[in-house]
């Protein structure tokens, strides 16, 4: 485990990102953390827009990773259920340290049984990420792989999943680019990935791909707060834009 992700997990464990970062994330963490903390869901957006202002970067990585426990707890709501599969996913995504396992477990567990709707946290994260879309599309896409987990993506998951992307404030393009990744039956459609129609010109789709290529990669990625913990899935969808341009460019000739 590299130093970087250790001290996104100090932080969160500790409690100490939780002042920081503020809002509805940052009391969970306080509370997780064993902080007295009266109010979690009452921040309301216009409050949280003024929180989440200028963050520094170990701030988002810590914001990214406990909005996906927390979204993930609330999913494990949508079904009814909470599947051993779920669980693996859960920490196949996060390489969560062994010694950490517990407290993890912790911030889960209290989200799950918060009384409150998704809605405050997803909101919260999708102020913070608002100019970085291709952050709140990776943070989505770690809730579509463990929505995955357990062989299919239940429909009352996939009703949830399209509320918190709208909430992220993410378009129709971005959450079918997402939805078509984890979910198609067959082969990937290569324009929805792009997110162009099938009737695009060649142009339109080449500034599409390089746009995509653009925003999506990983150095960039981490540099607006994506935590390393989650490379693995943004190479993936790097590779998928990749080859989702290639099987376009051969179905063209465009080579």
């Amino acid at each position: 485990m590299n130093t970087r992700s250790m001290s996104i997990w100090g932080k969160i464990i500790g409690g100490v990102a939780g002042f920081a970062l503020g809002g509805p994330l940052g009391a969970l963490i306080g509370a997780v953390a064993g902080h007295a903390v009266d109010k979690i869901r009452e921040e309301t957006a216009t409050s949280l827009s003024v929180e989440v202002e200028e963050p520094e970067q170990g701030t988002r990585q810590v914001a990214f990773t406990v909005a996906v426990i927390v979204l993930g707890a609330k999913m494990a709501k949508a079904d009814g259920a909470v599947t051993r599969a779920e669980v693996d996913a859960f920490k196949e995504v996060f390489h969560i340290p062994p010694h950490e396992v517990k407290n993890v477990g912790r911030i889960f567990d209290m989200a799950k049984k918060d009384a409150g709707g998704f809605e405050p946290y997803a909101r919260q994260v999708g102020l913070m990420f608002r100019n970085e879309p291709a952050v709140l599309e990776e943070l989505l896409s770690g809730l579509f792989h463990i929505a995955k987990a357990d062989g299919d993506v239940h429909p009352a998951e996939l009703s949830y999943l399209r509320r918190v992307s709208d909430m992220f404030g993410l378009n129709a393009q971005a959450f079918e680019r997402v939805r078509t990744m984890f979910m198609a039956s067959t082969d990937p459609d290569p324009y929805d990935i792009l997110g162009v129609r099938r009737d695009a010109s060649n142009d339109d789709i080449k500034r599409a791909y390089r746009k995509l290529i653009q925003e999506n990669h990983p150095d960039k990625l981490s540099a607006q707060g994506l935590p390393q913990e989650f490379m693995d899935l943004a190479n993936e969808r790097m590779a998928m834009i990749n080859a989702s341009y290639d099987k376009i460019e051969k179905q063209r000739g465009l080579r």
